[in-house]
């Protein structure tokens, strides 16, 4: 353990520098410092208590009567050993309430994940509120190139605004799938990326048994860990979805029973739309939501007491007219807002999205992201995945997009900062100084503060119209065309130890000559 503890303090010789640095701004934009943002404000809680009890009781019905679809004979065996209800040739499993609340009851209320770079840890759950990276979509975009199919390229170069960007904690999910590389080593190449593009948390799919125990070896290999100080603490995170309605597949449960049996953390996320995968009301579609969630929790809890998890909500509503899905929505707000509330009854942490449905970087897409990060710190959601980058629905990762959102991120985790209220801040000796006739530009309380009094954005223009048109009328996605072109030109790898990176790499080419992960191809 001393000798892996050594590797990790050495420094490399490649890397270093801006991007990797947690002191804030670099020369490409005006940043705030790496912080991870705390809510203090009092959630909003459309449902009273009776009604919490009535969508909790609703659930528990769900569970207990009609059941879940387990797609997994390992998970459906520990279950049964566990007191659930199964049958022979079946793969439905029903759990009692008592089961349910008592196993959910071992999930810790808060927990923290520490990636290679100790700096960069995150406190999941509580007031805690981490902002995630795009993850998965197919496609990506720019102003230059168009629209296209996702690569390696572009996966690197996302890895590194995420890397960049102080306001996004996680690496979360592939910012874009690098379709170029073969699903049998995609992983492989993909982990290696993240791991050496950035420093931040470090998520993996859980994707079966190959890629999963690939990814937790490589995830240890470049903190520098033993094998029991790697299980010893959460190091990364997966995020695992149901098939609404009501079932749960095989990759996904093989992939997150490994995660949790090593204490890694899981993030459960049913995907339920309003009117499609689920009821068409926002009371049974919650109710689906929670029942879906907490029967994957069980299990977690039953694989390995105590297992840090969080549920997710990605409960929205589709066009009833195309049956396209619709994010940012009044009742993505609401839905999002009633998740808070049931997360609290359980005592898990929440996971939510910045989701919208737009096609490009446009009015539509901000205020639906607006709207959809509105909704998180609403609902007091600790975790916001797709937080900068997504665009159509989950199909498209836009490089403005990104740029945008961020700037976005930054004036959020401005206004959760608490307002001081010293006899300073008050500011009555000021108000007597300018009196009834004067300004306070000069007066020296404003001379003392004037550079730091307000949040300034690195994209939005503020300036009149006569001098936007001057220098050229660029629009928004224009502005953030030019930021991240600047950040790709100037990023530096954040540090790594070499002899780390050559262990990765040989843990890489091992495992390529091995054949990787197997598919259907």
């Amino acid at each position: 353990m001393e000798a892996a503890q050594g590797r990790a303090g050495r420094r490399s010789r490649r890397g270093g520098g801006r991007s990797a640095n947690l002191r804030g701004a670099g020369p490409a934009v005006r940043q705030l410092p790496w912080e991870i943002p705390v809510n203090t404000d009092a959630p909003t809680e459309p449902l009273t208590g009776e009604q919490v009890q009535a969508i909790h009781d609703g659930a528990m019905r769900v569970l207990e009567e009609i059941g879940i679809e387990f797609l997994n004979e390992e998970a459906r065996k520990i279950l049964k050993a566990a007191g659930c209800e199964t049958r022979p040739g079946s793969t439905n499993v029903r759990m009692s309430r008592e089961l349910v609340m008592e196993k959910v009851a071992l999930a810790p209320p808060r927990f923290t994940i520490t990636p290679r770079n100790p700096g960069r840890a995150v406190p999941i759950g509580g007031r805690h509120m981490a902002f995630v990276n795009v993850s998965s979509p197919p496609n990506c975009s720019d102003l230059d190139r168009g629209r296209r199919v996702g690569d390696r390229e572009s996966y690197r170069d996302l890895l590194k605004l995420t890397q960049y960007f102080n306001c996004i904690h996680m690496a979360g999910g592939y910012p874009v799938e690098p379709v170029d590389l073969h699903p049998s080593i995609r992983h492989l190449d993909c982990l290696y990326d993240k791991l050496t593009l950035t420093d931040k948390v470090p998520h993996a799919y859980a994707l079966g048994t190959v890629r999963i125990e690939d990814v937790m070896e490589m995830v240890r290999i470049a903190g520098g860990l033993t094998p029991e100080a790697f299980e010893a603490a959460p190091r990364m995170y997966t995020n695992i979805n149901s098939s609404s309605p009501l079932k749960h597949d095989w990759p996904m449960l093989d992939g997150a029973m490994r995660l949790a049996r090593r204490g890694q953390p899981v993030i459960v996320t049913p995907f339920t739309l309003a009117g499609a995968m689920a009821p068409v009301t926002l009371a049974g579609a919650v109710t689906q939501f929670v029942a879906e969630g907490l029967a994957a929790i069980v299990l977690l809890q039953c694989v390995k007491p105590g297992v840090p998890c969080a549920i997710g909500s990605f409960t929205s509503n589709v066009d009833m007219r195309t049956g396209a899905p619709a994010f940012g929505t009044p009742e993505y707000i609401r839905a999002t807002q009633i998740s808070g509330q049931m997360a609290r009854f359980y005592g898990l942490p929440l996971r939510a999205s910045n989701a919208c449905a737009a096609n490009c970087p446009d009015a539509q897409a901000a205020w639906e992201s607006a709207f959809s990060l509105w909704a998180a710190v609403a609902a007091g959601v600790n975790v916001v995945y797709h937080a900068a980058g997504w665009l159509e629905g989950g199909l498209c990762a836009s490089y403005e997009k990104f740029v945008m959102d961020c700037e976005t991120l930054q004036q959020i985790i401005a206004y959760l900062k608490p307002v001081p209220v010293t006899e300073e801040d008050v500011a009555v000796e000021a108000i007597r100084e300018v009196g009834p006739a004067g300004h306070f530009f000069g007066c020296r309380h404003t001379q003392d503060r004037y550079e730091t009094a307000f949040y300034g954005p690195f994209l939005s223009d503020w300036s009149n119209f006569e001098s936007w048109e001057e220098r050229g009328a660029i629009d928004t996605p224009r502005r953030a065309n030019a930021i991240w072109k600047k950040i790709l030109a100037e990023f530096e790898a954040p540090p790594l130890d070499e002899a780390i990176r050559e262990e990765l790499e040989a843990f890489v080419e091992r495992r390529k000559c091995e054949g990787g992960a197997p598919t259907d191809f």
